[in-house]
């Protein structure tokens, strides 16, 4: 199995200084770099409290220090009523966080019934953003319902055991000519085991990027070597360049999938690396 190189290891332990040397002397994949970029916004996948009830994923997050939540439905079930949904909306922006999205969901039957339910669900919590996946028959369908409600749809990639999206570009075939309210949520390590480039995706994907889902591999092809990010081989400085670059409007959520009974630590301290890997990259070592 592959090892992180020590000058990824130092990420986690080096000063925002020593993040930006490093992040600034990479060699740029950017394909335009204009005369100001914009800040990467970072949140959570509730997906990586899986184990912890609703009241308690919310102290997790605030521990992160973060505002951003991209909520699962473990958090916030799909059978629970309009009002007990705008009740859990209410939990979360009383702890002071902002639902930016929910997922993934899946559409599994074209019908208006099934895919209606996902979208009252989505204007029940407040969400901007479903992300989602579905075949590719359903999309068309998925499309009249996100204009007509005017909530997005990220279809997220799932890596080679997703017979319809492993990669982002399988998606974005599918959607680069609908509503633009119709992208991707690009899933950086899913994206890795394919063997695409995920730089190159992402400036790919330009504004049909809506969403992504951040973690780590110590291999990139072993979906079983997810790590704390910065102690793998995803080229976080690049991504996080290239989405400057390219005035990325939506969120960086972390998925942290391992560690599932004690999260936080690691959660913590790959937070701590890419705000590290951000302050590099950011003007006068700003965030």
């Amino acid at each position: 199995m592959a090892h992180p190189s020590p000058t990824r290891r130092a990420f986690l332990h080096t000063s925002a200084c020593a993040a930006a040397g490093l992040a600034l002397g990479a060699p740029s994949r950017v394909r335009a770099q204009p005369a100001t970029t914009a800040a990467v916004r970072l949140g959570v996948a509730s997906y990586s409290l899986r184990k912890f009830p609703r009241a308690r994923a919310i102290e997790m997050v605030r521990a992160l220090g973060t505002p951003y939540v991209n909520v699962k439905s473990v958090h916030a079930d799909y059978a629970l009523s309009a009002a007990e949904l705008a009740a859990a909306r209410r939990e979360f922006e009383a702890a002071g966080l902002q639902l930016v999205g929910g997922g993934t969901i899946t559409f599994a039957h074209d019908t208006d019934d099934d895919v209606r339910r996902y979208f009252d669900y989505a204007r029940a919590l407040g969400l901007p953003l479903i992300v989602a996946t579905c075949d590719p028959a359903i999309l068309p369908r998925v499309e009249r319902f996100a204009t007509r409600y005017d909530v997005r749809v990220a279809i997220h990639n799932h890596g080679p055991e997703d017979r319809h999206y492993p990669a982002p570009a399988d998606a974005l075939r599918h959607v680069r000519t609908m509503d633009p309210r119709m992208g991707l949520c690009i899933d950086v390590g899913h994206t890795a085991r394919t063997g695409a480039d995920v730089v190159q995706a992402i400036a790919d994907a330009g504004p049909r990027l809506l969403d992504m889902h951040a973690k780590d591999l110590r291999d990139l092809t072993a979906r079983d070597s997810q790590c704390i990010v910065g102690e793998g081989r995803i080229p976080f400085p690049e991504i996080f360049r290239q989405l400057q670059a390219m005035r990325y409007a939506g969120v960086v959520n972390l998925e942290y999938e391992i560690d599932a009974a004690d999260p936080l630590p690691g959660m913590q301290r790959s937070f701590a690396y890419m705000r590290g890997v951000l302050a590099g990259l950011a003007p006068h070592g700003r965030k």
